[in-house]
């Protein structure tokens, strides 16, 4: 009786977190993506492309460092997404659909969600891409916006809350650790994204 007793209060145990993790990535909002990328803020201080071999799922490189699209991945972690299993998972079944520009032959989970035209498929292939305009309200806050820069590299960030007159800032990282600045429209945008409708 005792064990069975046990059996009750741990299968009780699993339903409540299962039921937990539901309930927030139901309630989980843009808001959310924000308030991720802001909470990098004076965290993130440097701008590291080093490859790291990273735990999975779940895996990160240090806070003080990473890359533009570490502030996205760390971002969609407040909203309950893990970008690296995400990205893994698809790219591992449709590996043919992802950009061949690496020269790999399989997927990489340490690094495969860390770069940008990996997310911008992503992002396309959930059916999360809107159109690029260069109306400023048509940018939301936690919306993602990839573009290429004067150099040709590919660049990612979020849509912040933060606006100068209809223009909304970006949290990105594209140098000197995450910044939210106003530069939405100072290069090429080539992808624009909603996770969340609402």
């Amino acid at each position: 009786m005792r064990l069975a007793n046990k059996l009750v209060w741990l299968f009780r145990k699993i339903l409540i977190v299962l039921l937990a993790g539901h309930i927030a990535l139901i309630y989980a909002s843009n808001a959310d993506i924000v308030q991720g990328a802001k909470a990098q803020l004076g965290k993130t201080l440097y701008y590291d492309p080093s490859y790291v071999v990273l735990s999975y799922p779940g895996g990160d490189v240090k806070i003080d460092r990473g890359v533009c699209s570490d502030v996205v991945i760390r971002a969609f972690r407040q909203s309950h997404i893990d970008l690296q299993k995400a990205v893994h998972e698809d790219m591992k079944a449709n590996f043919k659909q992802y950009p061949q520009i690496w020269g790999l032959k399989t997927t990489d989970s340490n690094i495969d969600h860390r770069r940008v035209p990996n997310l911008e498929k992503w992002f396309q292939r959930q059916g999360k891409a809107l159109a690029i305009t260069h109306n400023g309200q048509d940018y939301l806050p936690g919306d993602i916006v990839s573009w290429r820069l004067d150099n040709g590299l590919a660049h990612i960030g979020i849509v912040s809350n933060k606006k100068t007159g209809t223009i909304p800032w970006i949290v990105h990282n594209i140098g000197q650790g995450a910044k939210e600045e106003n530069v939405l429209f100072q290069w090429r945008i080539v992808g624009h994204y909603r996770y969340y409708n609402q």
